[in-house]
């Protein structure tokens, strides 16, 4: 669907989406990783299952949401990539341990 435009000067590194190393390159955002990676998708929806992917790219439409390090509900689209982040895509109903 979305592939990266080759730039020979400007160098990659590895980030983890569902423990699968993906390449990503400085100034990335995390959405435009997942948006590369296949299933193109940055969750599924709580109740229904239904896949989502990135879709305002600024903010505003919680479509990207992920797990990024750890961190549940993080906006893809306005987080940098970093080397060996690790982002896991939501599935069903968020579970919360106290």
């Amino acid at each position: 669907m979305f592939r990266q435009l080759t730039d020979p000067g400007v160098s990659s590194f590895h980030v983890y989406i569902d423990g699968v190393a993906a390449i990503a390159r400085p100034g990335d955002t995390v959405a435009a990783v997942l948006l590369r990676t296949a299933p193109h998708i940055a969750r599924h929806t709580p109740v229904k299952e239904t896949p989502r992917a990135p879709f305002c790219l600024m903010g505003v439409c919680f479509d990207c949401l992920a797990t990024v390090d750890d961190e549940t509900s993080v906006q893809t689209c306005l987080v940098e990539a970093r080397p060996g982040m690790r982002i896991e895509r939501p599935r069903g109903k968020l579970r919360i341990t106290l």
